[in-house]
């Protein structure tokens, strides 16, 4: 991928009508943009339109970035393009977005009110993340799930007096492999029965060893080693589509 500086100066002149600079920004993308289309295959819709579909998320990306939002660009593209693609999926039908992400995007509409009501301003991006314990361009991914209450580009007020759209609020660290990858693990592990949620959640979010679960749920090591080793055999099996 092109460093930061090349692809702020592409940008640019793709904004002034170059289209040899929007070639290169998606040249020098195509790997980010395949990255996300594979989390999407099977699915009911082929490669080549997700891949179509993808780049024209992240073309959206390249017209709507702005350097004021202090954001790496990918930081900003991989919402796009994911968006992008969620919403050609559910508005052909082929799949519904999660009940557990409309839960989460229902929860965030009622926490943004409230909290306006309590503060008069609206909480940034990074407010709304440590709430809800989510990475701030997952909670942009959620957001963009429904029809929020709170718009990326709305204004909000910060402490120093000025006002900021919330997708400045961003960090300009980004890793969309992380973020990604977690994003399909949490609808993974709402598919598992509640034994094998249970041994998931102690192993990689609470870091007990295998024995220290086997323990706490009254199993021995081995069985514990098993469904870890299926749950995750079966992951991996839908991540490659």
């Amino acid at each position: 991928m092109l460093d930061d500086k090349t692809t702020i100066e592409y940008i640019r002149q793709a904004k002034k009508g170059e289209a040899s600079a929007k070639e290169a920004l998606v040249e020098h993308n195509v790997s980010l943009v395949k990255c996300i289309v594979k989390r999407y295959l099977g699915k009911g819709v082929d490669y080549d339109d997700l891949f179509q579909i993808a780049c024209m998320g992240f073309l959206k990306a390249i017209a709507g970035f702005d350097e004021k939002f202090g954001v790496k660009f990918s930081t900003y593209a991989v919402p796009m393009i994911a968006g992008e693609i969620k919403r050609f999926m559910r508005d052909d039908g082929s799949v519904k977005v999660s009940r557990a992400m409309k839960q989460t995007a229902k929860e965030i509409n009622l926490f943004v009110e409230a909290y306006t009501l309590e503060h008069g301003c609206q909480p940034s991006v990074s407010i709304i993340a440590e709430k809800f314990s989510m990475e701030e361009a997952e909670t942009v991914f959620v957001m963009g799930s429904s029809k929020m209450p709170l718009s990326l580009y709305g204004g909000a007020d910060f402490k120093d007096g000025k006002e900021r759209e919330l997708i400045e609020t961003l960090p300009s660290k980004d890793n969309q492999e992380d973020w990604l990858d977690r994003m399909l693990l949490r609808g993974a592990i709402e598919e598992l029965s509640e034994r094998d949620r249970k041994i998931i959640v102690l192993r990689y979010f609470r870091g007990m060893t295998q024995s220290e679960v086997a323990e706490k749920i009254g199993v021995s090591q081995v069985q514990v080693s098993r469904i870890e080793n299926r749950i995750i055999k079966e992951f991996r099996e839908k991540l490659s589509g």
